[in-house]
């Protein structure tokens, strides 16, 4: 069976592409494949010499017929291409609207079978309850330009759905983290590192994580099940996490003896959500701007449906896949 791998060399598509080539891997026991060839999608210029034992096609969401090229022959698709923190707003749209619903044209005239769609929390928002998390039936309630693309990908997959020609299972997880993590990850590292890390609020707020193992099982469960075309499902890890344990958990694997968080009231997390207003309203992205906005927000979710309709079972938890995480940023060189 033939199987095409979007958003390599992205560190999910990475590992991602790393267990599918590799019968050896643990991971393996989730999948439905004993014997598979693996093709990957590779944005041109992009570096992929770590890819291995996989056929690699340079191409772009945005061009039909490089994804035509990318589809013959291809049974099922993990298309985990998307952008989170854009140059500009258009691109959110142009990458994570317009070229999904571009793989899914292409992928229905080539006869694909199933495509796993990699979505995000941003469609679902936040919750409004702490206490009462987040599930697939609640209407969306997208987070800014992010959640709106996204949302809106997942909308336009349910469409072809509708057409019965091709099947679309949704994946939502939630803040990625684990080895291969992006060097916005490492830097929060760093900040727990000096012993007097930002927190916005008491830290009390809660937040749905996804280690990247975990995430891989979620894909290749949502893969092989049969007859669940066109729903889509949480995956994350066994249970969210406050922001202040995710600080100490860190903290402790750091040997950081004395944390003491530099704590901003509420008030400014909610003037940077107003900012990242105004500026998406015109278009413009702010990476610091848009992500201090969020960071006293509860983004909570229930993976009670992937685990009982996938089979779903997270085995690793917070402290082991941030310990895995510095592990990793060690062994590279990175000074943590």
């Amino acid at each position: 069976m033939k199987t095409l791998v979007t958003g390599v060399p992205g560190w999910l598509g990475s590992r991602l592409t790393s267990v599918l080539t590799n019968p050896n891997d643990p991971l393996n026991h989730f999948s439905g494949y004993s014997d598979r060839e693996v093709r990957c999608f590779v944005l041109p210029g992009m570096n992929a010499t770590g890819i291995n034992h996989a056929e690699i096609i340079a191409g772009d969401v945005r061009d039909a017929d490089s994804l035509h090229r990318a589809l013959d022959g291809v049974e099922t698709v993990f298309h985990l291409v998307g952008i989170i923190h854009p140059k500009k707003i258009s691109d959110l749209y142009a990458v994570n609207r317009e070229g999904f619903r571009n793989l899914l044209n292409a992928a229905e005239a080539a006869g694909v079978r199933r495509v796993v769609f990699v979505s995000s929390n941003s469609p679902a928002g936040t919750n409004k309850n702490r206490n009462i998390l987040m599930k697939e039936s609640d209407t969306p309630q997208p987070y800014k330009h992010y959640g709106i693309s996204k949302l809106e990908a997942e909308q336009i997959g349910l469409d072809f759905v509708k057409r019965g020609r091709i099947e679309v299972v949704i994946v939502r997880p939630c803040w990625f983290y684990g080895p291969g993590q992006p060097d916005r990850q490492t830097r929060f590292f760093r900040m727990i590192k000096s012993g007097k890390p930002l927190m916005f609020g008491d830290g009390k707020n809660l937040r749905s994580m996804s280690y990247v193992d975990n995430t891989i099982q979620g894909l290749l469960l949502a893969e092989k099940t049969p007859d669940i075309s066109g729903r889509t499902y949480w995956i994350a890890d066994e249970k969210p996490y406050s922001t202040e344990e995710i600080y100490w958990t860190i903290a402790e694997l750091l040997d950081v003896r004395h944390l003491t968080p530099r704590h901003l009231p509420e008030l400014v997390s909610k003037c940077c959500e107003l900012a990242d207003d105004l500026l998406q309203a015109a278009g413009i992205y702010s990476q610091e701007i848009h992500v201090a906005g969020e960071m006293v927000k509860d983004i909570a979710c229930s993976i009670e449906k992937a685990k009982l309709e996938l089979g779903y079972a997270p085995e690793i938890s917070l402290r082991e896949g941030m310990k895995r995480s510095i592990e990793w940023c060690r062994q590279r060189g990175d000074e943590i």
